[in-house]
Order: structure tokens, then C-alpha cells, then sequence
């Protein structure tokens, strides 16, 4: 049960009479009840409605989320246990497949598939392989379109695949260092 839920139910308040002393919808105050993280005027209006300090009440939902956040990642981490060695040899393969853009996918889906390494971190390493070869591509076509000569070209070339390469090595060293990536994507394509 949620906070606001809690604390409004204490107060033998429905979430319409909550709505009518603090002027926020009850749509809104659906939200914050199902985790929605309140912010300014909300969080002011619903705080003094409910005779409570702003602090007080951003407090406790900050402890909610973060015990409910742990709570997930411990789930996940009992269903999907992560053997860093493994996501490691993830990474890693896409190395050697960096000329031929298709398999610097599918080695690293396929590896963890074997693996048994369905986690956020090995769909991480294949959305970034994903985003590296649509963007490669397009790269390479804006600086062709340039017409800046043929060394230019193998220069951009050099810098394309050079640029993959970072990004898998920097990746494996912050695996090994402190077992996460040092790039991700804010979204998963896998």
C-alpha cells in the first residue's frame, strides 16, 4: 500500500475528498497512490492538505520507491542471476564480428540465450550493437555524401569501426570493475 494511500485512509479521507482539499485531480492523486513520484505544487498542495511538511511526505515517498526499486531488482536478480565472466564473453564477442555488422548482434543474442544470461545487462550490450549498426551506416553515407575524397573515406571508415571497438572495450573494463556498463541506453531495443 502506498504512502498517500496510507496516510489519506488514516485520515478517513476518500481520494475525492482529497482531491477537493488540496485542488489536485483525482486522477493525479491515482497516480501518486499506484507510485508516481509527486513534484512542486502537487507535492505542496497534497503536503498541506494533509497537514504534513513537504519534506516529510517527499521523504517517505522517496523510501517507498527506493524499497519498492530494491525490491524489483532483487526479483529479478533471483530469476535471472548475472555471471559477470559471462557477460563479459558477451561483450566480448561482438568484437570480433565488428566488419560484419549482422553477427556483432547475433553472436552476443545468441551467447546469452546459451549462457542463460537474460538480464538487463546483456540486452543492454546487444541494444547498443543494435544502435551501432543502424547509426554506422547513416554515418557513413552523410560523409561519402560530403565528397571529401577517398582517404577521407577510409579515415571515416577507420573511425567507425574503431568507434565500436571502444564502446565494447570501455564496456568490458567497467564489467570487471565494477559490474555494470559504462554505456547503456536509457531504453532496451531487445
Amino acid at each position: 500500500m502506498s504512502k498517500l494511500k496510507r496516510i489519506r485512509e488514516q485520515q478517513h479521507l476518500t481520494q475525492e475528498e482529497l482531491a477537493a482539499n488540496s485542488g489536485i485531480s483525482v486522477r493525479t492523486i491515482q497516480r501518486i497512490e499506484s507510485g508516481v513520484l509527486p513534484k512542486g505544487h502537487t507535492l505542496k498542495a497534497l503536503a498541506k492538505a494533509l497537514n504534513l511538511q513537504k519534506n516529510e511526505l517527499l521523504a517517505d515517498f522517496k523510501a517507498e520507491t527506493m524499497t519498492v526499486a530494491t525490491n524489483t531488482v532483487k526479483a529479478e536478480d533471483s530469476s535471472n542471476a548475472i555471471d559477470f565472466q559471462k557477460m563479459k564473453l558477451i561483450n566480448l564477442s561482438s568484437v570480433m564480428f565488428v566488419i560484419l555488422p549482422p553477427l556483432n548482434i547475433i553472436v552476443p543474442l545468441i551467447l546469452s540465450r546459451l549462457f542463460k544470461q537474460d538480464n538487463i545487462i546483456s540486452k543492454q550490450i546487444i541494444s547498443l550493437q543494435i544502435l551501432w549498426t543502424i547509426l554506422a551506416p547513416i554515418v557513413f553515407i552523410l560523409g561519402i555524401l560530403l565528397k571529401l575524397g577517398r582517404s577521407f573515406t577510409i579515415v571515416l571508415i577507420a573511425a567507425i569501426l574503431l568507434s565500436n571497438v571502444s564502446l565494447i572495450l570501455l564496456n568490458l573494463a567497467e564489467i570487471d570493475r565494477n559490474k555494470k556498463l559504462r554505456f547503456r541506453l536509457k531504453f532496451s531495443i531487445v
